[in-house]
C-alpha cells in the first residue's frame, strides 16, 4: 500500500518560488500516474500537473510556463517547481498517485501542504 508525504509549502511573495516534494513509501509498482492537485478555499480540486506512466506530462493552462513537474528515476518522489508565483496560486496542494490494480486502479493522496502567495 502506498503512503504519500508532502513537504515544501509555505509563504512566498508574488514572483517568488517554491518547490514541493512528495515522497512515496510502500509498493509503487504499476503506477499509472503521479502528480499534483490543488484546492483553494470554496473551490473544487483542480488538476495542476501530472506525469503519466508513459512519460506524458500534463499542465493546467494557468500554470504553463511557470510550474515544472519532475520525478526521480525510481519514481519514489515527485516534485513541483513553482516559479513566478501569483496570489491566485494560493491553495492547499495535494500529491496524487494512481496505481493499477486488478480490475481497475487505486488512488492515493498526500496530506496536503499549504501554499500562500502574498506580499
Amino acid at each position: 500500500q502506498v503512503q504519500l508525504v508532502e513537504s515544501g509549502g509555505g509563504l512566498v511573495q508574488p514572483g517568488g518560488s517554491l518547490r514541493l516534494s512528495c515522497a512515496a513509501s510502500g509498493s509503487i509498482f504499476s503506477v499509472n500516474a503521479m502528480g499534483w492537485y490543488r484546492q483553494a478555499p470554496g473551490k473544487q480540486l483542480e488538476l495542476v500537473s501530472t506525469i503519466l506512466s508513459g512519460g506524458r506530462i500534463n499542465y493546467a493552462d494557468s500554470v504553463k510556463g511557470r510550474f515544472t513537474i519532475s520525478r526521480d528515476s525510481a519514481e519514489n518522489t515527485v516534485f513541483l517547481q513553482m516559479n513566478s508565483l501569483k496570489p491566485e496560486d494560493t491553495a492547499v496542494y495535494y500529491c496524487y498517485v494512481q496505481k493499477s490494480a486488478r480490475w481497475g486502479a487505486n488512488d492515493y493522496w498526500g496530506q496536503g501542504t499549504q501554499v500562500t502567495v502574498s506580499s
